[in-house]
């Protein structure tokens, strides 16, 4: 049963995160500490694009955490360091982008062109019925019967 236990635990262990932050990176404000983590939970490691600079254990999110906590101790308010970071590596350091219009457009691309589409077959299904045939005029209808050799 200990050994039960002890495997558990040891499972329990290794499915937790582990976070790439190393001791030497840590402030020693906690206040400071705490907005760094913040900030490094938003911003996604270049290397391994799908996790946080805080999660990753590449040299690049290590200077990343750096780079974050120095520009807080020097005084920068959280966003002033994120512009600085987008400055230097563009919007796709971000892990939830900020709203623009390019994104709007990205994002609403498939429902405007869905809505164009309806928007095509409606008409065409419109004109396709206003096209209807009339009723025929009385020598077509006389020409049709003796086509057919109908008794009326």
């Amino acid at each position: 049963m200990k050994r039960f236990f002890m495997t558990l635990l040891f499972c329990l262990a290794m499915a937790m995160p582990a976070l790439a932050v190393q001791p030497s990176e840590v402030l020693d404000d906690p206040i400071l500490e705490q907005r760094a983590r913040d900030l490094s939970a938003g911003l996604r490691c270049m290397v391994c694009q799908n996790q946080s600079i805080d999660d990753s254990d590449a040299e690049l999110a290590r200077d990343l955490r750096v780079l974050v906590r120095e520009r807080l101790v020097a005084g920068e308010t959280d966003e002033q360091v994120i512009d600085y970071v987008v400055s230097r590596y563009g919007e796709f350091v971000l892990l939830k982008p900020r709203f623009s219009m390019r994104n709007a457009l990205l994002w609403s691309t498939p429902a405007i062109l869905l809505l164009l589409g309806a928007g095509a077959l409606t008409i065409y299904a419109s004109r396709r019925r206003s096209a209807a045939p009339s009723t025929l005029s009385e020598d077509e209808e006389r020409r049709l019967r003796e086509i057919l050799k109908d008794p009326e």
